[in-house]
């Protein structure tokens, strides 16, 4: 079965998230190692990495990754928030590498007015220049995540999302993490088995699923191709119960972790409640 888990805020230390995700004994996890409303960053120290490795190896070694700082945008046209957003993108990449986390899932940016040519070609360059200033023998790897194409939003085509694999120069530091809520308000719908096969076979024949590596599990408050990012809980939105059951129960996706990023006070009951209906959705599968 899939990895069902949570984004978890990393208040009072990054560990803390662990401790978390157990409460809502949840097997996959997605934090931010920073202050996702800032440039700058303190750098880790060896408490703080060594302590976090410790925690995520006690839970159970299960599937963690990183988000990057919403402020980063690679295809923006103002030149001192693109070097602000390289060098923070960078930075982000470095922390994660030290956490002994696999994957850093990025928005890759908007263009600004520019274009999606552009924004395309900027978001390219950018992040080949992040590798480059990066170790070359670093493991992790950055996973696009599709986007509901709001405003001028990249990656809300599963076309955009291969141009930047397929121009990079390090196509095998890039993935895909797909979220549910993004696609169907791009106007992707998988809530039958006729439109999730042809939803995923367009996938699968424009980028690949072997690069497809992580799912945000998210239902969507408004409708169809809305272009509007607003997630719900789960069997509440618009995608209803019927996508979940179809996604949760393929084969392929048997292995991946799929988190939630849905509202959710700090008790966490609204996580243990959405972790509930998933899993339930595989228990009328099976």
């Amino acid at each position: 079965m899939p990895y069902f888990g949570a984004h978890m805020s990393v208040n009072g230390g990054l560990h803390k998230a662990v401790d978390r995700i157990r409460q809502v004994e949840g097997q996959a996890l997605q934090i931010f190692s920073r202050n996702q409303r800032q440039w700058a960053s303190a750098p880790l120290t060896g408490e703080e990495t060594d302590g976090f490795i410790k925690v995520v190896k006690e839970w159970g070694s299960f599937p963690v990754a990183v988000h990057d700082s919403y402020l980063i945008n690679l295809a923006a046209i103002n030149t001192e928030t693109e070097e602000k957003s390289v060098t923070a993108l960078a930075d982000e990449l470095l922390r994660t590498e030290k956490l002994a986390i696999p994957y850093l899932i990025m928005h890759p940016g908007s263009h600004m007015g520019a274009g999606v040519k552009k924004g395309l070609a900027r978001v390219v360059r950018n992040l080949d220049r992040v590798f480059s200033r990066t170790a070359a023998e670093g493991k992790v790897m950055i996973l696009l995540e599709t986007t509901a194409g709001q405003g001028t939003g990249l990656a809300s085509r599963f076309e955009e999302i291969a141009f930047i694999r397929q121009n990079s120069r390090y196509q095998d530091r890039l993935g895909v993490c797909l979220d549910t809520c993004h696609i169907f308000a791009a106007g992707y719908d998988f809530r039958t088995p006729a439109t999730y096969e042809d939803t995923f076979n367009r996938f699968d024949r424009i980028i690949g699923l072997e690069h497809l590596h992580f799912f945000h599990l998210n239902d969507c408050k408004k409708g169809l191709g809305n272009r509007v990012d607003r997630h719900e809980h789960i069997g509440k939105g618009e995608i209803g119960l019927d996508g979940f059951r179809l996604l949760v129960n393929d084969s392929r996706f048997k292995n991946h972790p799929m988190v939630l990023e849905t509202p959710k006070d700090k008790d966490l009951k609204e996580d243990k409640e959405n972790l509930a209906v998933l899993r339930s959705l595989l228990k009328e599968r099976n």
